[in-house]
């Protein structure tokens, strides 16, 4: 019987194998690079006024703290001439209990393989949606537990199946597209990790396709960008996408400034989703500020309003962190947050795991703590 020492080692040494194995596949090390990576983020929250008791929660979440924890497998490979090849392979790992997020998919973050030169990067496979890159700087808290993933959790998750992408940055300027014939390979909702739309069927072309496209212009020290990102429904599809005439539609406008030890962003998302009979009309906004206190603290709070249109629901979400750096790759963080319901609505403060929403039209308050290491 092995000890567990002895069961690292092995997989240890399987995994450099394999790193090492495909480093050489084509041709030798010299030519081609490959990079393990990861982010372990774990914490403790605790929520208020959950379900119609009112009682309190406490949990270790697994889809999200500070951010999302992930591994992964980057590389690629000099083909000459400027030209390159590039793969992604990450996964989302739960770390309240090991599990695989993005609906159990094993590299459910990203799976693409792709080209890459002065035209930018065109790939294919499981990929990020422009609407995910145009919030990347504007959203100070981004898919934070306490943020604007609680108001539409498909603004974190916003990745598609099948994806043909391209992204490429040109003297500031930042273009990029995606196109998808299904969108959406596994059943696992109704969540944004799956919607069962797998699409690409011969009999309905428009079922379940997905397209986005972004403009952005960044410069050292402020940043604007415009996007839109629409998805469309098929048979059997959740949230009320239930026929390739209906989409779902998402356009925003954002931007950021930096100066001495501030940041700033802010943002408009402007929703059409006629799977919704009763309110396919939303704006969600948000403004955050960030300040650097010393190379190791920094605060950060951001506020979010989510207005349905000719309707009574709509949330307020407010919600700070204060981050402690530790090192280069470890630190430590706290973060609060609050929401306000109103109407029909009960969205939860936290996005971080599923469960734990208040009553309709009610309030709640969340607080966290944890750790997070980079590597």
């Amino acid at each position: 019987m092995k000890t567990p020492n002895q069961q690292g080692l092995r997989a240890g040494t399987a995994l450099a194998a394999a790193c090492a194995s495909l480093c050489m596949a084509s041709g030798g090390a010299e030519a081609q690079s490959v990079t393990i990576y990861g982010l372990i983020d774990a914490s403790v929250e605790h929520l208020s006024d959950v379900g119609a008791s009112r009682s309190g929660l406490t949990r270790v979440p697994g889809l999200t703290g500070s951010l999302p924890s992930r591994l992964g497998l980057r590389g690629s490979e000099d083909l000459g001439g400027g030209l390159k090849a590039v793969f992604v392979l990450e996964q989302g790992i739960g770390v309240d209990s090991g599990t695989l997020n993005q609906g159990g998919r094993v590299w459910g973050r990203q799976a693409y393989v792709g080209l890459s030169g002065d035209f930018g990067t065109v790939a294919l496979g499981r990929q990020y949606s422009m609407l995910y890159w145009s919030q990347l700087d504007a959203d100070l808290l981004g898919p934070a537990m306490f943020g604007s993933g609680s108001l539409d959790s498909y603004l974190p998750n916003s990745r598609v199946d099948n994806a043909m992408a391209w992204r490429g940055t040109f003297s500031g300027w930042t273009l990029g597209a995606t196109f998808s014939p299904g969108r959406d390979s596994v059943n696992a909702g109704p969540t944004p990790a799956g919607t069962n739309c797998p699409g690409e069927s011969a009999t309905d072309s428009k079922a379940c396709r997905q397209w986005s496209a972004m403009v952005k212009y960044d410069t050292a020290n402020w940043g604007a960008v415009a996007a839109v990102d629409a998805i469309r429904g098929g048979t059997g599809a959740f949230a009320g996408l239930t026929s390739s005439a209906l989409t779902d539609r998402r356009a925003t406008v954002a931007g950021w400034a930096r100066w001495d030890n501030w940041k700033v962003g802010g943002g408009l998302i402007n929703r059409r989703n006629e799977g919704s009979t009763t309110t396919p009309k939303s704006k969600l906004w948000y403004v955050g500020a960030g300040y650097t206190v010393n190379p190791q603290i920094l605060l950060e709070a951001e506020l979010f309003k989510l207005d349905y249109k000719n309707s009574a629901n709509q949330a307020t979400l407010l919600a700070v962190r204060a981050t402690y750096t530790l090192s280069k790759r470890t630190a430590l963080y706290a973060t609060a947050g609050r929401i306000d319901n109103d109407g029909t609505l009960a969205l939860s403060v936290s996005n971080a795991a599923s469960g734990g929403t208040p009553p309709a039209g009610g309030s709640q308050n969340g607080i966290a703590t944890g750790i997070k290491h980079s590597f």
